[in-house]
């Protein structure tokens, strides 16, 4: 640098020239006119020839890089590239839930145990001793399953007792504690009175022969009464959380977990029952598919961006597995009404299709709350619409 040109002039023409850019590829150059170092020839400490490139490499003073970061000046706007969806670390926004499988087969098992009590209450209304045996006995063993899956996402059964002391309406899962406490009980005296004929007919068991047979009864149309509380209560849950998927979803859940638990109940009447008795499961098999289809195509369609993981991945297949079985059993049961095979086999296939719908809503859940988009676009969006209406 010489005396006699002043700092501030050459800090503006170096200025000048690293905005504006000059020679091929818009290499900058240095204040005195020279090529800068690292542009068009060895930089000191390169090694010995060593060329670096001239205008090919985006560089401080490159074209790219001033897109990047070119300053608001007379009014210019800034440019800025579009925000990726990342997070430090690549983690994501949301910590996801800590719940594993048992959970999922808790949704499926709870739903059972409600659809079967229904069947067995109108087995018991109806006539139909079979579908009511089938229906009760199912009932107890899959709230029975439903209870060992709670008390080892809890970790001890002593937490479940700790539940029980205090009734929290505001939380779902308080309540759904509270209604699987007063179901278990009425559903597993309604089952233990399918085996009063075993007992003798004198002194203290003919008694208790006589007894159980009404009071199972009672016990029975008391658990078909607790038992739509206990088929949606869990879709209540999954969407009072802060996972996006299950939240946006709050209409659809306790829909889609109904018609799951009818469906799921119809298929153990399909299985256990005599064809001559199965008429009201195949009712309920045809109202069970068309609230869980009809719920189903609702998260995945009418969400927005949120309806993406019940399409796509883990969650996309087993929720098209689930349509497809609900869809073969209900043909089945409508056309195997003289057929006890073609009646099993329907049965059957209403049974997995619900168990791919309460896993296939439990992984979608899941994967929103790992991508980190499924949490800001929503966000923006609703931020632009209250801004919207408030201008």
């Amino acid at each position: 640098m010489t005396a006699d040109r002043p700092v501030g002039d050459l800090f503006r023409r170096f200025r000048d020239r690293l905005d504006a850019g000059t020679g091929a590829g818009g290499a900058r150059l240095s204040g005195d006119g020279t090529d800068a170092p690292g542009v068009g020839r060895p930089a000191v400490g390169d090694a010995p020839g060593a060329v670096a490139p001239r205008g090919d490499a985006p560089g401080p003073g490159t074209s790219a890089s001033r897109g990047r970061r070119r300053a608001r000046r007379g009014g210019e706007e800034l440019a800025v590239p579009e925000a990726e969806f990342t997070s430090y670390y690549g983690r994501p926004i949301l910590k996801a839930p800590v719940w594993k499988w048992d959970i999922a087969a808790y949704l499926f098992t709870g739903g059972l145990a409600a659809g079967s009590s229904l069947l067995a209450a109108g087995g018991q209304l109806t006539g139909r001793p079979a579908l009511r045996r089938a229906g009760r006995v199912a009932s107890l063993a899959a709230v029975t399953a439903s209870t060992v899956f709670l008390i080892k996402d809890l970790g001890r059964p002593a937490r479940f007792h700790h539940m029980l002391r205090v009734a929290k309406p505001t939380s779902p899962m308080s309540v759904g504690t509270w209604i699987l406490s007063v179901f278990g009980p009425a559903a597993g005296i309604a089952a233990v009175a399918e085996g009063a004929s075993w007992l003798p007919g004198r002194g203290l068991p003919g008694l208790v022969r006589r007894v159980l047979p009404p009071v199972g009864h009672a016990a029975g149309l008391a658990a078909a009464a607790t038992a739509p509380a206990l088929a949606t209560y869990t879709g209540v849950l999954l969407a009072d959380t802060a996972v996006p998927s299950w939240h946006e979803a709050y209409p659809q859940l306790p829909t889609i977990f109904a018609g799951s638990a009818l469906a799921s109940g119809a298929g153990v009447g399909l299985i256990a029952a005599p064809a001559a008795q199965a008429g009201p499961a195949r009712r309920m098999a045809v109202a069970g598919a068309a609230l869980e289809l009809y719920g189903a195509h609702r998260v995945e369609t009418r969400l927005g961006l949120l309806s993406e993981p019940y399409r796509t991945g883990r969650a996309g297949r087993l929720l098209r597995a689930g349509r497809a079985l609900t869809a073969v059993g209900v043909a089945g049961a409508l056309l195997g009404r003289r057929s006890r095979a073609l009646s099993a086999l329907s049965g059957a296939a209403l049974l997995g299709a619900s168990v791919a719908t309460r896993f296939g809503i439990f992984e979608g859940g899941v994967a929103s709350a790992k991508d980190p988009k499924y949490t800001v676009v929503p966000q923006r969006e609703r931020l632009d619409r209250r801004r919207a209406a408030e201008g």
